[in-house]
Order: structure tokens, then sequence, then C-alpha cells
């Protein structure tokens, strides 16, 4: 039988790796472009292709967020990243290296922190798409109080989860 320690210590580096166990050691604010890190071992070929899948969807969902309001892009992103650090070398090389999401990726890894401009970014567009929802669904008048209230509901907890974070170190 396995011991419990070991077995919440993969865990914790499964669900919530810290930066030395994706691979970072430099620092996060180098003007440099970071060097591609040393991944782990492959994982198996059966579950690679669904690590590639996540990765790939992931990215997808996240260029697309950039064009919908409400849809996050931060979030899928990480999500690309993390994914592709288990099944894509060449696509978790060219996040961490994109001029754009690089960072944003680095600051999660290292400190769990999001920058105050995506944090006010992510927040006006939050409130962009509530004043937009609640516009259309006025205007319209067939709904029900729950479907205005609902996604205003979910976009006041990422909001306030977002404001908890902390910001990187500069």
């Amino acid at each position: 039988m396995a011991r419990w320690g070991a077995v919440v210590r993969c865990a914790h580096v499964v669900f919530a790796p810290s930066a030395a166990d994706l691979g970072y050691k430099g620092a996060v604010h180098d003007t440099s472009p970071p060097k591609p890190r040393d991944l782990p071992d492959p994982r198996p070929a059966r579950f690679r292709w669904a690590w590639w899948l996540l990765a790939y969807a992931s990215l997808g969902m996240g260029i697309l967020g950039v064009f919908v309001p409400g849809l996050p892009t931060t979030v899928f992103i990480l999500i690309a990243a993390y994914a592709a650090s288990r099944g894509s070398d060449r696509l978790h090389r060219y996040l961490v290296t994109h001029p754009r999401f690089g960072p944003m990726i680095h600051d999660w890894h290292l400190h769990r922190a999001v920058s105050r401009r995506a944090k006010w970014a992510a927040t006006w567009t939050m409130l962009l798409s509530a004043a937009i929802l609640l516009a259309l669904m006025l205007w319209t008048g067939s709904h029900r109080w729950w479907m205005v209230a609902l996604p205003i509901a979910c976009m006041a907890v990422v909001g306030t989860w977002l404001w908890l974070r902390p910001e990187p170190p500069r």
C-alpha cells in the first residue's frame, strides 16, 4: 500500500506544481528571453495526446477570448501552458518565450501572481460584458431573472478571486 505522504506530494505536483516542479530557475523579469526548460520524462503515449489536445484547445479558446467579451484569455493560456508542458514540448517553449504570454505564465508559475494591468483589463472586460448582458436582456424582455443573475454572479466571483491574487514582484 502506498504511503499517503507520497500520494499527497504526487497530487500536489500534478494539480498545483511549484516553479521548481515546472523547471523554472531564472529570475522572473529578465529582459532576455527565457531559455526553454528541460521537460520531465515524457508521459505515456496514451496520455500525451490528451495533454496535447487540451493544450491546443485551450490555446484556441484563449485566442478566441481576445475577441469575445466575457470569455477569459488568461485562464485558457495558463491551462494551455500547463497542458503543453506535459503534451507538447514545442508549444510549451513557444508559450513561455512568447513576448505577450511568457511573462504572464512566468508570474503565475513562480508567484501565483497576476499583474495589476491584467486585473484591470479583466475587470473592465467583465463589467462591459455584464452591461451588454443587462442591456440585451432588458431590450428583449423575454427572460428569467436567473439568466442575468447567474453570469453576473460568476463574473463577480471571478473578479473577487482575481483581485485577491498577489501582484508579481517588480
